[in-house]
């Protein structure tokens, strides 16, 4: 993914200059962005402040290191599971509905 040439902090003063009454026009020449670009942000920045863009980021971060350890997890169950079937091992009931 493409990284923005700008920060959150600089995302949050852009949207809060239009919010102040300035055209989104002008706004967006004067800082070089396509209004579409601005709409994008303001659909996904509205209301927020920099820290709570700081803190979006870092939930997000947060959440797609959660979702790799689930994967990874799920992996090792159901390798181990296949091992265990390999090897003849009778499987508890409740390993069985789960479809190991």
């Amino acid at each position: 993914m493409k990284k923005s040439r700008f920060g959150e902090e600089q995302v949050v003063r852009i949207l809060q200059e239009v919010d102040s009454g300035k055209a989104v026009r002008e706004v967006c020449r004067a800082h070089g962005v396509s209004e579409a670009t601005y709409y994008v942000w303001k659909r996904k920045y509205a209301g927020m402040e920099t820290q709570d863009v700081k803190r979006l980021r870092e939930l997000e971060a947060e959440n797609s290191a959660l979702k790799r350890i689930v994967a990874d997890q799920a992996l090792v169950i159901d390798a181990t599971g296949k091992l265990l079937r390999k090897n003849g091992v009778a499987l508890p009931i409740a390993a069985r509905e789960r479809g190991f």
